[in-house]
């Protein structure tokens, strides 16, 4: 373990005198992300926000034909702006998010007590939209409910006549359960930090040590190849897990910033949270730094460890994108999935849930013994001459 020890030191050591590595596995992977989200949730949350607060304008087509309307809608916060000549070309250029059209039966169709029918005009494909088309939407139906009880009393009937069944709703979420699924891209960064942590690293102990022809005078000593790796692997764990722990407590800090009270959310990323996510990342970051070590093997240059390394990037996005399009519901067998657990288990935190002994076990052994498999493999490329030799 001396010589195991004897290379961590050493490459602890070197790395931490370039900057190029400290910048990016330190500071650019774990900060980068924290900030960017906050950013990001506040734009969107004040942005959102401020559109409630002010009255909603929509262009109105045909407001004249029905008065009354137009004022109960403006009691519930409608800003009736002029017609546009043509609504559908004006929704299509993002000139309106929503337009309203009253057609000439409107009149006729109140007066004769029939139902009586409006329009609203807009893109469902456009996202910004679709909070102004909800609110007007809802204005309508709340006057809609109005009116019909009215029609209902005048004919001397209850109004509980024409609804005969209420729903009564009762939500089961809490505030930290709800800004768990809006931080719900968080494990996709807490992954991202960790592979960023020990990319260069892992590119710099093997390709770049190899460009340099630094590798041959170290496997000339009389240790073991799979010693000089454990050491190395050992080094980029360190840095990965330095990465994450600060990532963990930038988005903790970051949290702070974000306005999640204003929408009834509470996130509370304490001690606790941290220690179970260190737990549940640590198999997946001795998979991943004995992965990138693998791939940078293979790179004769660090510039060509680069673009494959760029390529192994696009992994740790696949559970966030899965289940972002086909949302499933969590069992215990998917813990034992390396990438997937971590997920389930960091979202479940999130949410203000916990993760099982058992849970965490199933993450721990799968993730080591996939680790360990590809060590495996990795210590057949170390044993290779070729693997000193550059060019």
């Amino acid at each position: 373990m001396k010589a195991v020890l004897t290379v961590f030191l050493k490459e602890v050591k070197e790395n931490l005198r370039d900057r190029r590595t400290v910048i990016n596995a330190l500071i650019t992977g774990p900060l980068m992300a924290p900030i960017f989200f906050v950013l990001l949730m506040n734009i969107m949350i004040n942005r959102e926000l401020d559109k409630a607060d002010k009255p909603l304008s929509v262009p109105v087509v045909g407001a004249s034909l029905a008065p009354n309307l137009i004022d109960a809608l403006k009691a519930r916060g409608l800003d009736p702006l002029p017609p546009v000549a043509d609504p559908i070309a004006a929704v299509t250029d993002q000139r309106a998010d929503v337009v309203l059209k009253i057609p000439k039966s409107y009149p006729k169709a109140w007066e004769k007590g029939e139902i009586a029918q409006v329009e609203l005009i807009y893109d469902s494909s456009q996202r910004d939209a679709s909070s102004s088309v909800n609110r007007l939407e809802g204005m309508l139906k709340g006057y809609a409910r109005q009116q019909g009880a009215l029609r209902v009393l005048s004919r001397g009937l209850s109004p509980a006549v024409s609804m005969p069944l209420v729903v009564d709703k009762r939500d089961q979420s809490t505030p930290q359960s709800r800004a768990g699924m809006m931080f719900s891209i968080m494990p996709y960064f807490f992954v991202l930090t960790v592979f960023m942590g020990g990319m260069y690293l892992a590119i710099d102990l093997t390709a770049g040590e190899r460009e340099r022809q630094s590798l041959e005078p170290l496997f000339v000593n009389p240790v073991a190849r799979w010693r000089v790796l454990l050491g190395k692997l050992m080094a980029i764990c360190g840095f990965s897990m330095t990465s994450l722990l600060l990532s963990i407590i930038a988005f903790a800090l970051a949290a702070n910033f974000v306005p999640t009270e204003k929408l009834g959310m509470s996130l509370a990323m304490g001690p606790m949270f941290a220690i179970d996510v260190l737990v549940l990342m640590l198999p997946l970051v001795m998979l991943l730094s004995v992965l990138q070590t693998l791939v940078a093997a293979f790179a004769k240059s660090y510039r060509e460890a680069q673009t494959y390394l760029s390529i192994l990037m696009l992994i740790p996005a696949l559970p966030s994108v899965i289940l972002s399009v086909i949302p499933v519901r969590a069992q215990d067998w998917m813990y034992a999935v390396p990438l997937l657990g971590q997920q389930m288990g960091i979202t479940a935190l999130l949410r203000g849930g916990s993760v099982s002994m058992q849970q965490i076990g199933l993450t721990l052994v799968t993730g080591i013994v996939a680790a360990f498999l590809v060590g495996l493999i990795t210590a057949q490329v170390y044993r290779s001459e070729r693997l000193a030799i550059s060019g």
